[in-house]
């Protein structure tokens, strides 16, 4: 079931566009081609689509850019494509919040099958996960200055409200439940992005990489070899 999905996709080849557009409207979502990122920005702020499928080498503004600033507001799904094979493109992308990448020339085949996943993954989240954690769970968490606000699924930090994304959130929400615990990237990538995931676990640390950008004394420490733990509140930093 596709929900009726409005899907973004941003190429500045037509006949990609095109091509990838047909796929979709084949599967029963509904499309919209675009040129540029800065098409891309525009759509966002006034009738944003619920998946993006997104080129990195556009013209004046490029995907890296665009996915940084959908990211900042939201966890809306976002495939990147490229010509780039390189690991350190891929990694850029990860970094900045893409859900997966996909290398030129690729199966359209293949990326309807990983936009299928993506999308009953962020419904599955969103509709059905969501309210079973909120009826579970008691209605607040917190260690020291951390504070998890669940059912409003807000973040603070010393009395100051911190905005964060889906995946943030949820990050937060297994370390808290558990400090001074320590979870292996795979433990992580299993509770935050669902056992059915298939990308690297590098993702992990982008995120927690975003998480000690936005709050730069968070109380996340690296266990070498092994992943991470949030110490308790209170306890001093073993590295």
């Amino acid at each position: 079931m596709n929900q009726n999905y409005l899907i973004a996709v941003i190429d500045d080849d037509q006949h990609i566009r095109n091509l990838v557009e047909a796929y979709l409207r084949k599967e029963g979502y509904r499309t919209v081609g675009l040129g540029t990122a800065e098409e891309g920005w525009e759509m966002w702020t006034t009738n944003p689509p619920d998946m993006w499928v997104l080129d990195i080498m556009l013209p004046g503004m490029d995907g890296f850019e665009l996915c940084r600033r959908i990211r900042a507001e939201a966890e809306v799904p976002i495939i990147m494509i490229s010509a780039k094979d390189s690991e350190v493109d891929k990694i850029l992308g990860l970094e900045l919040g893409s859900d997966d990448y996909m290398v030129k020339p690729f199966s359209p085949r293949e990326l309807i099958a990983r936009i299928k996943r993506q999308l009953n993954r962020w419904y599955k989240f969103n509709h059905v996960e969501g309210n079973a954690r909120i009826a579970a769970g008691s209605p607040e968490l917190s260690n020291g200055r951390l504070q998890l606000m669940l059912e409003e699924r807000r973040v603070f930090w010393n009395g100051g409200e911190v905005e964060m994304t889906n995946k943030e959130f949820e990050m937060l929400k297994v370390f808290v439940e558990h400090p001074n615990r320590a979870f292996t990237r795979d433990e992580l990538l299993t509770s935050v992005w669902g056992d059915d995931y298939f990308g690297s676990d590098r993702a992990v640390d982008h995120l927690i990489k975003r998480l000690r950008k936005k709050v730069e004394q968070l109380p996340i420490e690296a266990i070498w070899g092994h992943g991470y733990r949030m110490r308790a509140d209170g306890e001093e930093s073993s590295i």
